[in-house]
């Protein structure tokens, strides 16, 4: 490492996910307070703080004579905030380039998009990784996976204590279509479900108290559900693992990169009936629940582990190094490219990306 630095500059988009980080060997520079998050700070509802991290503003961040491994950003926005800065990038990819345009209303076109930021992290140097290989094909970059991790361990078995089911999501309602919400309250209205998040034009949802309070939840619960349309959405997220990792069946629809075994960790079907009846099934039978809910405990285990998050973020981290340090006069390209482009990247930040769960 240039100057045996061991610290990273990291946009804060997405708690769950940037409390990862904490698994590697890095100190952390977290951005806080960027326009168009819903936390002035950081989100405690979500994650507390990791141990070895620091909350900085952007201004500090642009100013600050710390020299960091490698900066991540996690949308073209944050690139463009911190053009000036000359240490490698990593750019994460949380969304799909479909959802993107659908949920910011984007006048591009796929194409003009996918254009624009492949030519703008081949001027500047970033690397490009990507937290599924859908999101990565979307953007015309499948070759750096890194999958989110999840630790059983940190996850109190589920007893199902409650008879209800559970979802996890922020700002649901700007995300109708990414989350297939029609179907899901096709399906699940009327049932005792517990809605979890960011939600503030839906009565009844609010977020967790923190991370703890959220824990219980998902261990008092006696499944989880995740509905998503498979052009713009994954069959799993972060809070999908999570809710795998303590012991709950999910209820989806079928979706090609989905993780749950139909009839064994969990249901899915297209009918929104169908899924109705599962979910009443598990409502009414505990034992069942919590059986399928120890097999999608070792799907997490099994496959979405620390040790693998740990290996991938190093590469992705160290590919970055790579690429900025083989590129002449970054600011340069970036400046002229920025003059230039008749399409800005620079919009503002996306409420989706940014509180995903």
């Amino acid at each position: 490492m240039e100057n045996g630095c061991k610290r990273l500059l990291v946009f804060n988009c997405h708690e769950a996910w940037v409390h990862q980080l904490r698994l590697l060997d890095y100190d952390l520079d977290i951005i806080c307070g960027l326009r168009g998050h819903h936390a002035q700070g950081w989100d405690t509802h979500m994650r507390p703080v990791p141990a070895r991290a620091r909350l900085i503003g952007l201004e500090e961040a642009l100013t600050s004579g710390e020299r960091y491994a490698c900066i991540i950003a996690h949308n073209p926005t944050d690139l463009m905030d911190i053009r000036t800065r000359t240490e490698p990038r990593l750019l994460m990819l949380h969304l799909s380039l479909g959802a993107r345009l659908v949920e910011e209303r984007s006048a591009l076109t796929a194409e003009q998009a996918r254009q624009i930021l492949h030519r703008y992290v081949r001027l500047s140097g970033t690397h490009v990784a990507a937290v599924t290989l859908a999101k990565g094909r979307s953007w015309g970059f499948p070759d750096d996976i890194v999958p989110p991790a999840v630790e059983p361990d940190e996850y109190p078995p589920c007893v199902g204590r409650m008879v209800c089911g559970l979802r996890v999501s922020n700002f649901i309602l700007r995300r109708k279509k990414s989350l297939y919400w029609t179907f899901h309250e096709q399906a699940f209205a009327g049932l005792p479900i517990r809605v979890v998040g960011h939600n503030p034009d839906m009565p009844g949802a609010s977020p967790s108290r923190d991370w703890e309070h959220l824990k219980d939840l998902f261990r008092t619960s006696r499944f989880y559900i995740h509905t998503a349309d498979p052009d713009l959405e994954d069959g799993y997220n972060i809070a999908t693992l999570e809710a795998m990792a303590t012991g709950l069946p999910v209820l989806s629809n079928r979706h090609p990169t989905s993780i749950t075994e139909h009839g064994v960790s969990g249901f899915l079907s297209d009918d929104p009936k169908e899924l109705r009846n599962y979910a009443r099934l598990l409502l009414d039978d505990k034992e069942l629940a919590l059986e399928m809910g120890r097999q999608a405990r070792l799907t997490v285990r099994r496959r979405f582990t620390p040790e693998a998050f740990r290996s991938n973020m190093e590469r992705a981290i160290a590919t970055a190094r790579g690429r900025r340090e083989s590129l002449a006069r970054p600011h340069q390209a970036i400046a002229e490219f920025s003059q230039q482009s008749g399409k800005t990247l620079g919009e503002p930040r996306s409420v989706s990306p940014a509180q995903r769960l």
